[in-house]
């Protein structure tokens, strides 16, 4: 039978042997196992079996639009499943071809529908039947990987599925586990919204999915590491608001629906619209999670961008503002009654006004909001009670550096005057 195939056409051996030879492969991963002092050819035959598909998936990449091709891939991934799945699969084999499989296979997802649900299946099939411990340590690395693959947003999908099933199985250290695992997966999201056809609700429901397993593995924990992994959730929510709204392409408004789904995360931690405003509540969250690990700080550059536009688009929005219990005539009224916090808000508006990436309707509302809080405040507020203001000095400095570009950039005169006029108030000690 193998004889009459090798002997066949070319279209034929296209066609059929890549899944008997990956078949044939993991069946000499499976005996050699079994056999007394067969471990080193195991290795040489998983390196054969991922040699085997890297170059099936090179010879994909360079004909895109072969339809035969395609219909290879999937045969070969529904043989890797059948094997996975098979009741006499040796432990030792699984684990050892975990090591491998989901990277390797990850890379085919993004071919069709079909090849997505059945690497979905096969890392299913891994967490299912692996440690879990290194288990979140292949997916992470899996993961890192895919942001260099093509379509990093398609392939990563699987990868962060299996994740979220893998938070939740861990049994201790968790917080540990995850402190590592989350920079990794933003820096995958981030990624992904750079794309230019990505599908800003694919993104966010890959983002939720990993916010939803956080918290329920916090629900399971007790005291101190509760704590952690609660805040370390928020961190994370805050940064992907900002990951999310820089995607967004048509209008602020889509930006609700989804900031309306992360509310919860956040209240649940005792956030408040006035603590992300003036940034008192990001710079406790990161105390406690990050400390003085300036490297874990760097993975969440954009938290204070977050924090501001959580806060804008409750401004933007009254169901964000009820999501969140938030009354925002109450914020307002304490940002124009309190200098110092008043700073704080204007240190924190910086990071929308700045941002290059950002649509200009963000701009507007933050603008807007500059000049709520600025309304009736005169410069002897600040006189009489004889408050200190150099500590917050650079960050008014650069607000204002923002606002003054905004004047020149501005798309519309409205939105230029408004500007003007905030920048004068900003001005004032």
């Amino acid at each position: 039978m193998e004889s009459s195939i090798e002997g066949s056409s070319e279209s034929t051996t296209v066609t059929t042997s890549p899944s008997r030879r990956v078949r044939e492969l993991l069946a000499l991963c499976f005996s050699s196992v079994e056999e007394a002092g067969g471990f080193q050819d195991f290795e040489s035959f998983v390196t054969e079996l991922v040699s085997c598909l890297d170059s099936l998936y090179e010879n994909v990449a360079l004909d895109a639009n072969n339809e035969l091709e395609n219909d290879v891939i999937e045969e070969v991934l529904d043989e890797i499943l059948k094997v996975l799945s098979s009741p006499q699969m040796d432990q030792d084999v699984i684990d050892a071809l975990s090591f491998h499989l989901p990277k390797v296979t990850s890379k085919f997802a993004d071919i069709s529908s079909r090849c997505l649900q059945l690497v979905e299946e096969i890392v299913d099939r891994f967490v299912e039947a692996c440690n879990p411990r290194d288990m979140l340590s292949i997916l992470c690395e899996a993961l890192d990987a895919a942001r260099c693959y093509h379509s990093a947003s398609t392939c990563s999908t699987p990868l962060l599925h299996g994740l979220s099933k893998v938070f939740i199985l861990i049994q201790r250290r968790h917080y540990e586990q995850l402190k590592v695992a989350v920079p990794i997966v933003l820096n995958v999201l981030k990624d992904i919204s750079l794309e230019t056809d990505v599908q800003v609700e694919d993104l966010f429901d890959k983002a939720l999915g990993i916010a939803s397993s956080i918290r329920d593995v916090s629900s399971k924990l007790n005291n101190e590491e509760e704590a952690k992994v609660r805040c370390l959730l928020c961190l994370y929510v805050i940064q992907i608001t900002a990951i999310i709204s820089v995607s967004i392409r048509d209008k602020a408004a889509s930006c609700i629906p989804l900031v309306i789904q992360l509310e919860p995360f956040l209240t649940s931690c005792g956030l408040t619209h006035l603590g992300l405003i003036t940034g008192n509540d990001t710079e406790k969250l990161m105390s406690t999670v990050a400390g003085d690990d300036d490297e874990f700080i760097t993975s969440f550059p954009d938290i204070s961008l977050g924090a501001s536009l959580l806060f804008i688009c409750a401004k933007i929005s009254h169901e964000v503002a009820e999501a969140a219990n938030a009354v925002l005539g109450s914020v307002v009224d304490e940002l124009q009654n309190n200098p110092v916090k008043r700073w704080q808000a204007y240190g924190m508006l910086k990071y929308i006004l700045s941002s290059g990436d950002l649509l200009w309707e963000f701009k507007r509302h933050a603008i807007e909001f500059l000049l709520d809080i600025t309304k009736g405040v005169t410069s002897s507020q600040c006189n009489d009670e004889q408050i200190d203001c150099s500590d917050y000095t650079p960050g008014i400095y650069a607000t204002l550096q923002a606002v003054t570009l905004l004047i020149m950039y501005a798309p519309d005169a409205d939105l230029r005057k408004k500007t003007f006029e905030a920048l004068k108030r900003v001005n004032k000690p």
